[in-house]
């Protein structure tokens, strides 16, 4: 029999953050993610194992995005998307004119990102498998009951059970957050959008009740809240469900 090698994907941006939310949520996509913070790196990668598709974020300290683009579509065949925070239209049509396939900006939605990805990979890499498309996830009803990461959120009793099936206590706030939160997963959810879903209004420039909710959820659902692994941030973003969401 034989056994097709998953879609190889690199991902080089400087934010730490990044690379790790991408790496989890495309590898559950079913990819394989090298995930780099420096040109140099990514030559070395592509002398050895050279990926179908680059994900590239122009920012990278000391060194010029444009460049990189520039050597990769000189020297590499590959599916190339610049993602980045700089969403001016100079930026963009240069990065296009370098030969980027695509370019999104961030904040970005995973599930958007992921169907560019295969989009390209459908041009540039028709032989290589794609995962099956995912399915957006649609909000819960008052009285369903979600599961993730063997944690339980009963949504019409509003409470909260931990993988032994004993109850968490959470505060409005914080239950509030958390559905928002699961009816939204694998997708980045701004402060303000929080905000609004939880409070109905937007977030001031000081404003920090988003993050000091989340810190207290940390607490409750994460083994090492300084590691966190269900709830990700997203720098100059927001925050994200990781787990895989369920229900019975």
């Amino acid at each position: 029999m034989n056994i097709v090698a998953a879609p190889h994907l690199a991902v080089l941006d400087d934010e730490t953050e990044i690379t790790q939310l991408l790496t989890v949520y495309l590898s559950a996509q079913g990819f394989r993610v090298s995930a780099l913070h420096s040109g140099a790196e990514l030559m070395g990668l592509m002398e050895r194992d050279a990926p179908a598709l680059l994900l590239l974020d122009l920012g990278l300290p000391g060194e010029d995005g444009f460049s990189i683009a520039r050597a990769v579509r000189e020297h590499w065949r590959c599916g190339l998307i610049i993602v980045t925070g700089r969403g001016d239209a100079v930026d963009k049509v240069v990065g296009l004119e370098v030969g980027a396939d695509d370019y999104v900006t961030k904040p970005f939605d995973l599930r958007e990102l992921l169907a560019r990805i295969k989009a390209v990979l459908r041009r540039t890499a028709p032989a290589l498998p794609i995962a099956p498309p995912a399915v957006p996830a649609k909000p819960a009803a008052s009285g369903q009951v979600l599961r993730f990461a063997q944690w339980e959120l009963d949504m019409a009793a509003r409470r909260l059970l931990d993988p032994s099936g004993i109850e968490v206590s959470l505060t409005t706030g914080e239950f509030e957050i958390l559905s928002v939160l699961a009816t939204h997963p694998n997708r980045v959810l701004t402060r303000d959008f929080l905000l609004e879903s939880t409070r109905g209004r937007e977030a001031g420039p000081f404003d920090r009740t988003i993050d000091v909710q989340i810190g207290r959820l940390r607490r409750k659902l994460e083994v090492d809240p300084a590691s966190p692994r269900i709830i990700k941030s997203v720098r100059g973003a927001g925050y994200i469900l990781i787990p895989k969401v369920e229900t019975p």
